[in-house]
């Protein structure tokens, strides 16, 4: 009995540490790989504030402006499509330092801008930066963690794009006391730092072990598992998952072995010409969150909320900057809350309240703001209330649910034969989507009122509600490999795979 008792706390000391150190490990990848995600959240949050100075100082116009803040989106389209070419090819760990070497060039050359043209050239590299940070963060941070807390590290991007718009709002109340000319291009310039502390960080980080199996790296995608499983037993369970979704034998446990035959070409006709009826409901499901994510509005509120601000009555330049520090900061506290839930409470119940709350938000802040419109003298404290309130519980709701869970849910439906393409589509169209809600907002808001403005963007909200409660069935807890089992592209690739056998076998006969 006595000698029972050592043993048996032997064995429990074994593995629980193991388990913590796997945590550990995973949790250290995942959030270095998403600090990435941090250079496009001071962008948002810094240009909202610095506009305001860059319009006195070059005099520019609206519509100058509204380009100048909603153009780095259509420039990261160029980043996220070069990205999924990137990442299969020099690996998820060096595009994650590429991103951050190009956005480091792109804050300098904003920094330095002597006019509006040569802004707009800083844009257009920092653009890219954040086109390739955007792709690779949540692709990389999925396929490093264990299903257990897959959906607490993956929400990690969202996590520091708060963290950097907060930082972003920081940076324009800090820098708004000094002279005009200089404040708003320190706080574009001081932008390259995060970078730097990026790209070095980023080395000590192992590659993603799907990416090493595609590679035909057995042994090493074994030892990373390894380290970011929770025992052996899952590494090796999800070592023989990725070999069979990249093609390679079961039997084949060689450390190296040939690497299975490129097929990018064949993955875009596959997502995008001849899409089975699996590979086209995921891309739908993919694209789709994404859409509605930017859609509902998110960056008119957070680029332009000293605007927003100055219409519901704050017009002192320090008041309005101030105002979207609290902003930033709600932002950053409920996407922290948001972290917790996700493998607790579960994608989809969260995503539908976070949603709805997004609908009553918005229709409270466009009666606020339509209410104050109409007002003879502009003052109606309460109703300026009922606009902040609205505004901060907005960001809240978006936090807690539609602004992690977009990144989680897109990242890990995806196939692994399709997940780098399909992760570009999605965050191009992401990048669009966004473009074009922010480079439009001004001229909007004068056609339709800002009132009217945030009715449709809750209208947007609402169908968003629909689709998700239709379309997005829950993954919690599953494999990235049972995923292709829950939308049914294992099956695909299965019916694939006979086709061809069965054309061979019949000389040119085709199975569609």
């Amino acid at each position: 009995m006595a000698a029972e008792v050592p043993e048996h706390s032997r064995r429990g000391m074994v593995v629980a540490p193991a388990k913590r150190k796997s945590k550990r490990f995973a949790f250290a990848c995942a959030m270095l790989a998403s600090m990435t995600s941090i250079l496009l959240g001071y962008d948002i949050g810094v240009m909202s504030g610095a506009a305001i100075f860059i319009k006195d100082d070059l005099k520019i116009s609206d519509t100058q402006v509204e380009i100048l803040l909603g153009i780095l989106n259509l420039y990261s389209l160029v980043g996220s499509y070069a990205a999924g070419f990137t990442s299969d090819w020099i690996g998820r760990r060096y595009t994650i330092v590429f991103a951050a070497g190009i956005f480091f060039v792109g804050a300098l050359l904003m920094g330095f801008a002597v006019n509006y043209a040569f802004l707009m050239v800083g844009r257009f590299v920092a653009g890219i930066g954040v086109g390739y940070a955007l792709m690779i963060a949540p692709v990389y941070t999925a396929e490093v963690a264990p299903a257990s807390s897959r959906g607490f590290l993956t929400s990690f991007p969202e996590v520091f794009i708060n963290s950097g718009i907060l930082l972003g709002y920081v940076s324009n109340y800090g820098f708004a006391r000094l002279r005009e000319s200089l404040g708003w291009r320190l706080m574009l310039g001081v932008g390259a730092i995060p970078s730097v502390f990026l790209a070095l960080g980023v080395l000590a980080m192992p590659e993603s072990p799907r990416w090493l199996v595609m590679k035909g790296r057995l042994g090493d995608a074994r030892r990373v598992l390894d380290m970011t499983s929770d025992t052996p037993e899952e590494a090796q369970l999800r070592l023989d998952d990725i070999k069979a979704a990249a093609g390679i034998p079961e039997g084949c446990n060689d450390d190296v072995v040939p690497a299975p035959k490129n097929q990018g070409g064949r993955v875009w006709r596959e997502l995008l010409l001849r899409p089975t009826p699996a590979v086209r409901r995921v891309l739908l499901t993919a694209v789709g969150i994404h859409f509605f994510q930017q859609a509902s509005g998110i960056d008119s509120v957070v680029l332009y909320s000293p605007r927003v601000f100055e219409k519901a009555g704050i017009h002192d330049k320090n008041k309005l900057l101030g105002t979207t520090v609290a902003v930033g900061f709600t932002k950053t506290l409920f996407i922290l809350v948001a972290t917790f839930l996700l493998d607790r409470i579960g994608r989809r119940p969260l995503l539908l309240s976070s949603t709805g709350g997004m609908i009553l938000s918005l229709a409270g802040l466009g009666l606020g703001l339509t209410l104050i419109d109409h007002h003879l003298d502009g003052q109606l404290p309460w109703a300026v209330g009922l606009c902040i309130a609205s505004i901060l519980a907005y960001v809240a709701f978006f936090s807690i649910g539609l602004g992690p869970i977009t990144w989680v849910y897109s990242s890990e439906i995806l196939p692994l034969r399709l997940r780098a393409q399909g992760a570009s589509i999605a965050v191009a169209v992401n990048r669009v989507t966004s473009g074009v809600i922010t480079m439009t907002f001004i001229s909007l808001y004068k056609a339709i009122t800002i009132g009217g403005s945030f009715f449709l963007y809750g209208g947007i909200a609402a169908l968003a509600w629909v689709f998700f409660f239709t379309c997005l069935p829950e993954t919690r807890g599953r494999t990235l490999e049972d995923m292709e089992d829950l939308f049914g592209t294992r099956s695909d690739t299965k019916d694939a795979t006979n086709g061809v056998e069965m054309a061979n076998a019949s000389q040119g006969n085709e199975k569609i």
